[in-house]
């Protein structure tokens, strides 16, 4: 086989090769320039751009009086179930329902006629029993002194005995049933052993009463009224730990004053306390039930009636309390952005607590004198430069005391 030839000439090959070589110089030549004014163009634009403006609070911690707020149902402090006592017809309902009723405020009616026919019976028996006692009085009369003067025997003064006893415990029983019967002339009137609000009438008029049907109504006390809500065991658990490590501090006698709120947001005009804590723990709901003892003299608060229910009186000891927005959530937990003293920030990991209003409460992570930004986070990176302009009173969200 022959050589191979080239078919191109040598200085053409050359020339080629020369013309790539300089173009690539050109592309990084091109490049170096452009990343260098790139640079000074960013420089640049940062030394114009300066400090980030924000604004900030200074960390002082302070006694904060908190609330405990739960959802609460109102319960009458005494509703009663108004029965029939005896069987009979229902002879009319007296009183108009869902209407507020007196002590002893007659309600229903029943049928009398029986119960007064009865009665006259079991009086006529007692008059037929004190008769006979009346006999058997005046017969002994006479035979004990003939049995003293062995006139007759002591059988016949045993059998005179024997009938006065006897006649004497049958007017006594009869007296008792004579009672009885007046009990039940009385209880075909019924009344409201309270004062409270009526239901409706479960019985129509003219239905016939007995043990099955004798429920007629119920009257519930307006005044006091029970607010019961239940306090969950994490929650529980919590707060005696917070107590524990002298967090918070407690009311003295645990005597907190409780208010209560309506569904439209009002706060009802008077305060209550608890008067009771189940020892016990549900194992149903998982939570332990609280009462609190409420007046309510206009009757604004009605049984079943969904509430909430406002306890004051604890104390937060030394509490640090940062607006919400100034915290922010990553995956590591909870930051705040910190002004250092050489006037550049950098985020700061926390520990958060409860809400409180529209602040937060941190646990650890700031202490006394710490300047935390507030407005203007976006911007930041760590280590920036800012500009802080000092968040002042009124320009803080109002800290209502809300759920902690």
């Amino acid at each position: 086989m022959g050589r191979a030839v080239f078919s191109v000439p040598l200085w053409t090959w050359c020339e080629s090769c020369c013309k790539r070589l300089f173009c690539l110089v050109l592309l990084v030549c091109f490049a170096l320039v452009s990343g260098g004014c790139g640079k000074h163009e960013s420089s640049q634009s940062d030394k114009e751009q300066g400090p980030v403006p924000v604004s900030a609070i200074t960390v002082s911690p302070a006694d904060v009086p908190v609330s405990f707020e739960f959802i609460a149902q109102v319960k009458s402090s005494q509703q009663v179930n108004i029965q029939a006592r005896v069987s009979g017809f229902l002879d009319k309902r007296l009183y108009l329902e869902g209407s507020m009723v007196r002590e002893g405020q007659k309600l229903f009616l029943m049928d009398r006629k029986p119960f007064k026919a009865q009665l006259d019976q079991y009086v006529a028996a007692l008059a037929r029993n004190q008769a006979a006692l009346q006999v058997a009085r005046l017969n002994l009369a006479r035979v004990r002194p003939l049995a003293a003067a062995t006139a007759l025997s002591q059988k016949d003064l045993d059998d005179a005995v024997g009938q006065f006893e006897s006649a004497a415990a049958a007017v006594e029983q009869a007296k008792a049933v004579v009672e009885q019967a007046r009990l039940n002339l009385s209880y075909t009137v019924i009344t409201s052993p309270v004062a409270g609000i009526s239901s409706n009438a479960v019985q129509a008029d003219g239905s016939y009463l007995s043990p099955a049907s004798s429920l007629l109504t119920t009257v519930a006390v307006l005044t006091p009224v029970y607010v019961n809500f239940s306090v969950s065991e994490n929650d529980w658990l919590r707060l005696h730990d917070e107590i524990a490590k002298g967090l918070l501090i407690e009311p003295k006698h645990k005597d907190y004053n409780a208010e209560v709120i309506l569904s439209d947001g009002t706060v009802f005009p008077h305060t209550g306390k608890v008067t009771f804590a189940n020892p016990s723990y549900d194992a149903r709901t998982g939570t332990f039930l609280i009462r609190v003892t409420v007046d309510n003299p206009k009757g604004v608060l009605r049984p079943n009636q969904y509430v909430h229910v406002r306890l004051n009186g604890a104390v937060r000891r030394s509490a640090i309390l940062v607006p919400q927005r100034a915290v922010q959530q990553t995956s590591r937990g909870h930051v705040v952005w910190v002004v250092e003293k050489d006037g550049k920030v950098q985020p700061r990991p926390v520990t958060v607590g409860q809400w409180h209003g529209n602040d937060w409460f941190i646990d650890e992570g700031l202490q006394r004198g710490d300047s935390v930004v507030v407005d203007g986070i976006l911007k930041l990176r760590p280590g920036a430069p800012v500009k802080v302009t000092p968040l002042s009173a009124p320009d803080r969200p109002d800290r209502r005391e809300g759920k902690n």
